[in-house]
């Protein structure tokens, strides 16, 4: 070992930044080039399941096909598009955790943004009581009040609102 190497300090991350970079690393398996998202989900520490925003089994992927985009006509007016092609990273560990028979129960979610209203009403009825978010969603208002009522805990690294392409 080269001792530069030797004199260097290793400095072991905190549980919460060693599990949001599993799911950043998770993310690069990610299909659509909208909002590349990874997700865990942890239980005492140990990692129960994994999820990227991708096409359903068998189904073609927006970086092969292109997006399938929709509008979306928000109650102040204001216009979104969202492509619909692929699932979400959430709904994607969720689905994982269903085919192999893991229970989420009292996990600890770990993603990029704050989780779409859809899958934040997922993560509150398989039991997860803690989402870790990297940044805030545009959007993610709804589910920051949903996580409230429901007793799920939300914290953030950061306030910063995520940007991504075509937002």
């Amino acid at each position: 070992m080269a001792e530069e190497e030797k004199n260097q300090e290793n400095i072991r991350p905190s549980w919460d930044v060693y599990f949001m970079q599993i799911a950043n690393t998770v993310a690069t398996r990610a299909t659509c080039d909208r909002g590349r998202a990874g997700c865990v989900v942890v239980r005492d520490r140990q990692i129960l399941v994994t999820g990227y925003v991708g096409s359903p089994r068998g189904l073609p992927h927006c970086d092969d096909v292109g997006h399938y985009m929709k509008k979306m006509i928000h109650d102040d007016g204001h216009v979104s598009q969202h492509c619909v092609r692929t699932i979400h990273a959430e709904q994607n560990a969720i689905a994982q955790a269903a085919r192999h028979g893991v229970a989420l129960k009292d996990g600890t979610m770990y993603v990029r943004m704050t989780p779409c209203r859809s899958c934040a009403m997922l993560i509150i009825n398989v039991g997860i009581k803690r989402v870790v978010c990297e940044k805030k969603y545009h959007a993610g208002q709804e589910s920051e009040e949903l996580f409230k009522q429901a007793g799920v805990e939300l914290e953030y690294f950061s306030e910063e609102v995520l940007q991504y392409k075509n937002q």
